[in-house]
């Protein structure tokens, strides 16, 4: 009984994981609609006549402004090399779309047909689409004879596109399609996990799509469930989304086909609920707008039926409000509302758990703060003697209107609490800064304000000690405070006070030398050759080479050579010819040629020899058998 209730408990645990991954936190909004319109207006122009069938699947009134589409797709018909199934399919559902006024020409017509075996799932599909779109009788014997050929095609080649078109053609055939659909749960088993969060078959969007959509349209002719878990449905999902930038016609075609689909099964199919906005609150009215829609951004279907949400404080786990229920805003009825000024939340990040009846998710929104200046005190004072030091205080945002001024003996210094309007406690920010800028010329420097124990902001400047800072350049100085925090509302820049800084020297003269001059070109130089000897040397080697050619040749002379034996046919002239050609031009190498031209002359002249001495080598060996 133990193990029984173990399972049981294992059992619906599962179950309230699948439920959490129903929701997703984006979706196709209209912005990504209307651009995937525009891919669609421009396929109409492309000399593609695939991107002209998926653009005008998406025109509205095509009829009316593309009249003149039915001339230019016969031309481009006619030059496309595609197979001809496939650019017959999309010929022929261009002119059922356009309606174009010349009749289908009779070539084409005869072309396509089902009364035949077929080699691949591709061209039964394109042929059995085209011949729908013709309002040619499809019979139940044809439709028999395509599940057989189906099922030997995919036995043969059970690749994804293959399975894809396969179960395109088998949703078309009803119920004698079953056979096909055996073959899904191995196909998406197949299918590639990227990061963990996405899963893509092997060739992207359009074999991913494929597979999902002819799937999908098989199960539901059959009404079998969907081929998907949850789980596969949302990393699917996930993916798609993540091809919403797509800039072909075809891809954003199946894009959203692939969508609408997924969308139309409740039952596996994810909603997405997002936060409206960036996720920044501001204080002043801790409005939360949660939108929940479907994968393509239309209201959900059946709308449900109530939403709440639980606020939990990140930092220290506490909940701000829990299950407080949404209202749905009258303008817009896929937009709820959540109010937390009565929780009245303080600055933070917060976890947002939301329930859309049995839908999940978990959102994080950021409620910012604002930052109020309790005091600001500045004065000048003795570097030595902090008993010196006449301070002054400014109210935000006024500027002091007196002028200070600061030696190289003295000192500035600046302290600023800054509270967080909402709970009045002193607050930290990312970004304290004290800038300084000469009025004269504009040069700036900027000095980060430290927190010390009190919380408060400090600045201390010891005047002479950062002369080097300023270049010693003396004169009148801007004193700006520069508050900012990425969870702050009202990030702000106060100008303080106007100060007259005199530092103990003055900057060296600048040289009227340009710092950035041209320097001498860099001209490439090759690495000098080595020494040559003497050409006594040279010339005494050259003939120490030529010696034994001598020697041949008086030998030959003495001896007598007998040449009569030699075969004056045409093999033996050409390979002798070639030859010589050969070492001659090593003689023209050593003289004036380089190696890449000798290669290229001796490349004919060698294969010229090889053929001539192939043909007198057989000829003798011939001539000494016989």
């Amino acid at each position: 009984m133990l193990n029984l209730g173990l399972f049981v408990v294992f059992c619906l645990s599962c179950f309230v994981l699948t439920e959490s991954t129903k929701t997703i936190d984006s979706h196709l909004s209209s912005a990504d609609l209307q651009r995937l319109n525009s891919v669609f207006t421009e396929a109409l122009s492309s000399s593609d006549i695939q991107s002209i069938y998926y653009g005008a699947l998406h025109i509205k009134d095509l009829q009316k402004k593309h009249a003149d589409l039915c001339p230019i797709v016969t031309k481009i018909h006619k030059e496309s090399k595609m197979n001809d199934f496939e650019k017959n399919f999309y010929l022929v559902n261009i002119y059922k779309k356009i309606a174009c006024p010349t009749p289908i020409p009779e070539s084409i017509q005869t072309a396509i047909s089902l009364k035949k075996e077929f080699s691949n799932s591709q061209e039964m599909y394109f042929n059995y689409q085209s011949t729908k779109a013709l309002g040619f009788q499809i019979t139940d014997d044809t439709k028999a004879d395509l599940v057989k050929n189906l099922q030997a095609i995919v036995r043969k080649d059970d690749s994804f596109a293959s399975l894809g078109y396969a179960f395109h053609v088998a949703a078309e055939l009803g119920t004698r399609g079953e056979p096909i659909a055996e073959w899904i749960e191995g196909a998406f088993a197949q299918a590639d996990e990227v990061n963990g969060k996405m899963l893509q078959f092997e060739g992207g969007l359009s074999v991913t799509a494929l597979v999902l959509n002819g799937a999908f349209k098989l199960t539901t002719a059959l009404k079998k469930p969907a081929p998907l878990t949850e789980e596969q449905t949302y990393k699917f999902v996930t993916y798609l989304l993540s091809r919403r930038e797509v800039q072909i016609a075809k891809g954003a075609h199946v894009l959203i086909e692939a969508l609408t689909l997924i969308s139309a099964d409740k039952k596996i199919s994810p909603i997405c609920v997002q936060i409206v906005g960036n996720g920044q609150i501001q204080p002043d009215s801790p409005l939360i707008h949660v939108k929940i829609v479907d994968l393509l951004g239309n209201p959900v279907s059946p709308a449900v039926s109530s939403v709440s949400a639980t606020v939990t404080a990140k930092q220290s786990s506490t909940a701000l409000v829990t299950k407080q229920a949404l209202t749905s805003k009258s303008s817009d009825k896929t937009v709820f509302e959540l109010s937390l000024s009565a929780a009245k939340p303080v600055r933070g990040a917060y976890t947002v758990q939301i329930f859309a009846d049995q839908y999940q998710q978990t959102v994080e929104i950021k409620i910012l703060g604002k930052v109020k200046v309790k005091a600001l005190e500045i004065g000048v004072g003795e570097v030595d003697s902090t008993s010196s030091f006449k301070k002054q205080t400014i109210d935000y945002p006024n500027k002091l209107s007196e002028e200070l001024n600061a030696d190289a003996q003295q000192k500035v210094l600046l302290r600023v609490t800054l509270i967080d309007e909402t709970t009045g406690s002193p607050m930290t920010v990312h970004q304290a800064f004290i800038r300084l800028e000469n009025k004269k010329s504009g040069e700036e420097i900027i000095f980060v304000a430290e927190q010390d124990t009190s919380k408060a902001y400090k600045f201390d400047m010891d005047v002479g000690a950062r002369g080097v800072d300023f270049g010693h350049i003396s004169g009148l100085y801007s004193m700006e405070l520069i508050v900012g925090d990425a969870s702050l509302s009202n990030s702000f820049k106060w100008y303080v006070a106007d100060i007259q800084l005199k530092f103990s020297s003055q900057p060296k003269a600048v040289s009227n030398t340009p710092i950035r001059t041209l320097r001498p070109e860099i001209i490439h130089q090759f690495r000098e050759p080595e020494k040559r000897p003497a050409r006594l040397v040279s010339d005494l080697f050259t003939g120490l080479c030529i010696v034994p050619l001598v020697v041949l040749f008086i030998l030959w002379s003495k001896l007598k050579v007998n040449v009569s034996d030699f075969p004056f046919t045409l093999s033996a002239l050409g390979f002798h010819l070639g030859f010589g050609a050969i070492l001659l031009l090593f003689c023209v190498f050593f003289w004036k040629l380089n190696m890449f031209e000798t290669i290229r002359y001796l490349l004919p002249l060698a294969l010229v020899t090889f053929f001539f001495g192939n043909r007198l080598l057989r000829s003798i060996a011939a001539r000494k058998s016989s």
